[in-house]
C-alpha cells in the first residue's frame, strides 16, 4: 500500500515543483488554478495504468475525475487566459514583498499540492484495487458525483454568460443555479468528490478517504472558495440582501 500512495505523492511534488518554476518566470502564481484540474487527471490516471487492474469501477472513476478536471482546467484558461493575475495572488505578491518567491513555493505550490494529495486519496484507493462489480456505492456515487458535476460545469457557465452580457456589469447574479445557493459551483465540487468517496466504499481502506471529501468542502466553504470570493463584495447592500436570501452553499429555496 505504502509503494501505491508515495509513487502519486512524488508526482504531485514534481508537478507543482514545475508549475511554481513557470509561474516564477512569467510572475503569475495564478495559473496554479490552471493546473489544479489536470494534477488530478495526471495523478490518477498514473495510478490507474500502474496498477494494471483495469476494473469497471477504477475505469469509471478515472474518467469521472478526467472530465471534471479537463472542464475545469478548460474553464480557467478561458477566464484567465491574456488577463492580468488573479487580484488574490496579486496581492499576496504585494504583501509578501521580496519574500514573494519562497513564500509562493510553500504557501501557494507546495500547500496545494499536499491538498491535492488528500483529495484524491479516494481515487488513489479505488485505483489500487482489482475488486471486481460496479454494485450500490457506486451507483450512489456517480448519481452524486453526477449531480455535483451538474451544479459546477452549469454554475460556471451561467455566471460566464451573465458576465457576457453588458447590461449586468457591476451586478451580482441572482438567478439559475444562483437563486438557489451563492456558490453553486464550489457546492457541485465538493459534492463530486462525495460521490467519489462513497465509490471507493467498495474497495479496501476505503473509508480512510473519507478525508477527502471533509477537507475540500472545508477548504471550499470556509477558506479559499466562498470567504475569499465574498470579501470583495461584503459591503455592497445588493450583496447583503442577496445574502440574507440564499444559502452561502448548500443549495436550498431562497428565503421570503
Amino acid at each position: 500500500m505504502a509503494k501505491d500512495l508515495l509513487q502519486p505523492f512524488i508526482i504531485i511534488l514534481v508537478y507543482f515543483i514545475l508549475l511554481f518554476i513557470v509561474a516564477t518566470v512569467i510572475k503569475n502564481n495564478s495559473i496554479v488554478d490552471m493546473g489544479w484540474g489536470l494534477g488530478f487527471v495526471l495523478v490518477t490516471a498514473y495510478a490507474y495504468v500502474s496498477a494494471g487492474h483495469f476494473t469497471t469501477r477504477g475505469t469509471v472513476t478515472l474518467i469521472l475525475v478526467a472530465i471534471w478536471g479537463l472542464r475545469l482546467a478548460k474553464h480557467i484558461f478561458q477566464r484567465n487566459f491574456g488577463k492580468p493575475e488573479d487580484f488574490r495572488y496579486a496581492n499576496w505578491r504585494k504583501e509578501w514583498g521580496k519574500w514573494v518567491v519562497p513564500r509562493a513555493f510553500f504557501q501557494i505550490f507546495m500547500l496545494q499540492g499536499f491538498f491535492m494529495y488528500i483529495v484524491v486519496l479516494p481515487a488513489l484507493l479505488i485505483q489500487r484495487s482489482n475488486l471486481p462489480g460496479f454494485g450500490l456505492f457506486e451507483v450512489t456515487g456517480l448519481i452524486l458525483w453526477c449531480i455535483g458535476f451538474y451544479f459546477e460545469a452549469v454554475g460556471d457557465w451561467q455566471l460566464k454568460e451573465f458576465k457576457a452580457d453588458s447590461e449586468n456589469k457591476g451586478k451580482i447574479i441572482t438567478t439559475g443555479l444562483w437563486k438557489f445557493t451563492r456558490h453553486p459551483n464550489y457546492f457541485g465540487e465538493a459534492l463530486m468528490w462525495w460521490g467519489i468517496w462513497i465509490i471507493a466504499l467498495s474497495v479496501p481502506m476505503g473509508w480512510l478517504g473519507v478525508v477527502s471529501p471533509l477537507v475540500i468542502t472545508y477548504l471550499l466553504r470556509f477558506v479559499s472558495g466562498v470567504p475569499m470570493l465574498e470579501k470583495k463584495y461584503k459591503e455592497r447592500e445588493d450583496f447583503k440582501e442577496y445574502a440574507a436570501k440564499t444559502n452561502a452553499f448548500i443549495p436550498w429555496f431562497p428565503k421570503e
